[in-house]
C-alpha cells in the first residue's frame, strides 16, 4: 500500500465534539480529552473547520502543539471556508460557535485558502491529511453534480490537494463523506490516498464492501471509519445519521442486542471493532467530548469478543456473508 503519511493508529478522536456537537463542552474538558487520548496510546486525531466554525480546530492545536509534531497524525478538511461574521447563526447539529459563517468553496483556491487557515487556527506546521468535506448528494442535495464538477475539474480542489501534496504542505488527501459514490468517482478521477466515510460501514450497514473497499484496495487506498457508533445509535441513542432512527432501524438494533446478549457481548464493542477486520480499514474514530467517553472507547477496543458471535451474525444475515470479522485479539 502506497502510504505517504506516517501509520494511523488503529483508534482515532474525532473531532466533533471538541466542536460542541449536540451539547456544548468547556474548553478544560476538550483539553482533558485529548489528553487522555493521548494516555491511552491514541496518535491519530480528526477535525474539521465546520466543527463549530473553527472551534474544534483551535481546541485540537490548544491540546497538539506542545506534543511533538512527529508522533502523532493529524487530519482536516477543506471545502468550507470560514468568514468573519460575529452575527453568523449556530449550524446544527453543533450548539455554539465562533463568530463565522461558512462558504462552500470547492475551487483550488478555496483549498489552499482553508489548509492555510487551519494551520494558523492550529498553529502547527504542517497537516498530514486533508480531507475534502461533504463532496455528497446527502449534505449538498442538488448542488453535488455542480460542486463535484468544480472539485474534480482543472482549477478545483482535487488538483489544489495534489499540488499542495507534492509540496510536502500535506502527506496525503481524500474525501470525508458520509456517502460511497463520491469515494468511488474521485478514485476513477484522481489520486486520493484515503477516505474519512461516516456511518456507511458498521454493524447496522455495510455498503463498501460490494465495490467501493475492493477498488480502494486495487488502487492502494485506505478508509477511515467515522461514525462507527451510527450517530450513537448502536451505543443506545435514538439518533441514526443525526437524525430520529426509524422503526426499522430499532428492530435491527434489537436483533443485534438479542445476539450479544447470547453471547455475552457488549455491543458497543463489536460496533467499534467491527470495521478493523476489513483489511483496507486503517482506523476508526469515534468521537467524545470527555474524559469519560474517550476512556470508554479505549476501553471498548480491548474487550474480547467471541468467534461466535460474528459467526452468528453472519448466520442469521444480520452481516453478509462476505463480511471479514475482526481477529479475535483486537490490534493496538
Amino acid at each position: 500500500m502506497n502510504q505517504r503519511y506516517r501509520p494511523i493508529t488503529r483508534l482515532g478522536l474525532g473531532g466533533t465534539g471538541l466542536g460542541d456537537m449536540y451539547h456544548a463542552t468547556s474548553d478544560s474538558a476538550a483539553q482533558a480529552t485529548v489528553d487522555a487520548a493521548w494516555d491511552a496510546g491514541i496518535r491519530y486525531f480528526d477535525t474539521a473547520p465546520h466543527y463549530g466554525t473553527g472551534l474544534s480546530e483551535h481546541r485540537f492545536g490548544q491540546a497538539l502543539r506542545r506534543r511533538a509534531r512527529d508522533e502523532y497524525t493529524l487530519s482536516t478538511k477543506v471545502g468550507r471556508l470560514l468568514v468573519p461574521d460575529p452575527s453568523a447563526n449556530i449550524e446544527s447539529p453543533f450548539v455554539s460557535s465562533m463568530p463565522f459563517r461558512r462558504v462552500i468553496d470547492y475551487t483550488a483556491g478555496g483549498a489552499r485558502r482553508s489548509i492555510e487557515d487551519s494551520l494558523q487556527r492550529m498553529a502547527i506546521g504542517h497537516i498530514d491529511i486533508v480531507y475534502v468535506h461533504d463532496l455528497s448528494p446527502d449534505m449538498l442535495g442538488d448542488a453535488f453534480e455542480h460542486c463535484f464538477r468544480i472539485a474534480a475539474g482543472p482549477g478545483g480542489a482535487f488538483e489544489s490537494l495534489v499540488k499542495a501534496r507534492e509540496e510536502g504542505l500535506i502527506r496525503g488527501w481524500g474525501l470525508g463523506v458520509n456517502t460511497v459514490e463520491p469515494c468511488m468517482r474521485a478514485l476513477q478521477q484522481s489520486d486520493p490516498d484515503i477516505f474519512l466515510l461516516a456511518g456507511r460501514y458498521t454493524l447496522m450497514e455495510t455498503t463498501p464492501l460490494e465495490a467501493l473497499f475492493p477498488l480502494c484496495a486495487a488502487r492502494g487506498a485506505q478508509v477511515v471509519l467515522g461514525g462507527p457508533f451510527n450517530s450513537g445509535f448502536l451505543a443506545g441513542g435514538g439518533h441514526y445519521d443525526y437524525v430520529p432512527a426509524t422503526a426499522q432501524q430499532h428492530q435491527q438494533r434489537d436483533r443485534l442486542r438479542q445476539v450479544a446478549a447470547r453471547h455475552h457481548v457488549d455491543l458497543p464493542a463489536a460496533a467499534l471493532q467491527f470495521g478493523l477486520g476489513h483489511p483496507v480499514v486503517a482506523a476508526t474514530i469515534p468521537g467524545a467530548s470527555s474524559v469519560e467517553h474517550l476512556r470508554r472507547n479505549a476501553s471498548l477496543m480491548q474487550i474480547e469478543i467471541p468467534e461466535a458471535f460474528w459467526h452468528e451474525l453472519l448466520a442469521e444475515g444480520l452481516l453478509p456473508s462476505h463480511a471479514p470479522i475482526p481477529p479475535r485479539r483486537p490490534a493496538a
